[in-house]
């Protein structure tokens, strides 16, 4: 938290800390369309909190993970008034990462046990160059892959909310 504020995202990771950098504007784009409809259909329905990538959580181990987009339930929040200036012990209860070119399957894989561990319940991996949603509910293999044709689904995590799968990766039309 004393770090730079210099627009990069960080991680601690084993003891290090992680600079995670900048990215494109094809992943800028594609967290800023999952935050929104996210954000906007649990504020909506009073379910939570929606966090972006400069939220960390605090893991068992001592990592501070930073999902590109996170939820955590209203119940995981009761007897706040806000949420502290400081790090969410555990996982959140929807962690979503968005494949960028610098990450690798050994650092995604990690995250994955991490969140597990940490009692997230529901994980999206976020392919924007392949343009498909790997959806996990334990870090031992994807539950779904879902593709254009199909559709997000909070299940038991954010119940009621869909977003078609397309809507990630549409060409721009202005």
């Amino acid at each position: 938290m004393a770090l730079d504020r210099d627009s990069h995202r960080y991680e601690l990771v084993n003891g290090e800390i992680v600079d995670r950098g900048n990215l494109g504007a094809k992943y800028g784009y594609i967290n800023a369309i999952l935050s929104a409809v996210i954000f906007n259909f649990v504020f909506s329905q009073r379910m939570g909190a929606v966090m972006n990538s400069s939220t960390a959580f605090a893991m068992k181990n001592g990592n501070k993970r930073s999902p590109d987009v996170s939820f955590v339930a209203k119940e995981r929040l009761q007897g706040l008034e806000e949420l502290p200036d400081g790090f969410l012990e555990g996982a959140p209860d929807l962690a979503i990462e968005v494949l960028s070119p610098n990450n690798t399957i050994e650092e995604i894989h990690n995250k994955l046990v991490e969140y597990f561990e940490n009692d997230a319940r529901l994980v999206w991996v976020v392919h924007p160059n392949e343009q498909y949603v790997l959806v996990y509910k334990s870090s031992q293999e994807p539950d779904r892959l879902l593709k254009a044709a199909d559709t997000l689904d909070g299940e038991n995590v954010i119940p009621g909310f869909t977003f078609p799968v397309a809507n990630l990766f549409q060409k721009l039309s202005f």
